[in-house]
């Protein structure tokens, strides 16, 4: 009986709807704040050309600009320069305002993967980045979500990377976060009320495409993969914007 009980909890635990065939939405659809973090790793504020920061650079993004696993990113007419951002999202499962850090964690209801498509030439335009990371479509999210207890705490010590058509762009740890998740979440609570199904994209490391001489743009055509260790993949084809 004890061996037939852990044989079933193995298939139940083995056992995952196939991807074959589904149609994926961003894991949250429509949550009610996504919020980033840029320079959160010390190699990429170096290589934009920015001091190691003491508070974090935080923006906005809205819902309209997330898009599903192997769903396209699309490329928009008013600009070529579409970059990729490897980056994880920590998913807020309780509601928490004035939250200590050693609390934190008890916020975070699961984790994902996102690929943050920024518009450069837009996103330069003001001091202000929003305009360059809320082009439509643009924000990769998926393809699982992963609930705290399947993760390091803090989603902490996990190899993220990107990879252009098969080409390795981005390659580093979770551990070198500036600001780890923890740590955001108390500095997030002393201004704001998260929520549940708040989402929190916590930065990316260096080797994006604008740092590449010459700059390494996303194009119709391409495949852009995000992959973080125990997460997954996270795969969406690049498109041009049809004029409607």
């Amino acid at each position: 009986m004890e061996q037939a009980e852990k044989s079933a909890e193995s298939a139940g635990a083995d056992a995952r709807v196939p991807y074959e065939g589904l149609h994926f939405l961003p894991v949250i659809p429509n949550p009610s704040k996504i919020i980033c973090l840029g320079l959160n790793y010390a190699a990429h504020a170096a290589e934009g050309g920015h001091d190691r920061p003491t508070y974090p650079s935080i923006f906005m993004r809205g819902a309209n600009s997330l898009t599903g696993h192997l769903q396209p990113i699309i490329r928009p007419l008013a600009s070529e320069q579409l970059d990729y951002e490897a980056e994880m999202v920590a998913v807020v499962g309780k509601t928490g305002r004035h939250v200590k850090e050693a609390d934190a964690l008890d916020m975070i209801a699961g984790y994902s993967i996102f690929n943050e498509g920024s518009v450069r030439e837009f996103q330069r335009k003001t001091s202000q980045w929003s305009i360059g990371k809320n082009f439509d479509q643009t924000g990769g999210f998926g393809p699982d979500f992963i609930t705290a207890d399947e993760m390091p705490p803090g989603g902490a010590g996990l190899r993220i990377q990107s990879r252009l058509n098969g080409e390795i762009m981005q390659d580093d740890n979770t551990d070198n976060m500036l600001f780890p998740v923890a740590e955001t979440i108390a500095i997030l609570t002393e201004c704001l009320t998260l929520q549940p199904g708040d989402v929190i994209v916590t930065g990316t490391p260096s080797g994006v495409g604008h740092a590449h001489t010459p700059p390494v743009w996303m194009k119709d055509g391409d495949v852009c993969e995000i992959e973080i260790e125990g997460m997954g993949v996270l795969r969406n084809p690049i498109k041009d914007e049809v004029p409607i």
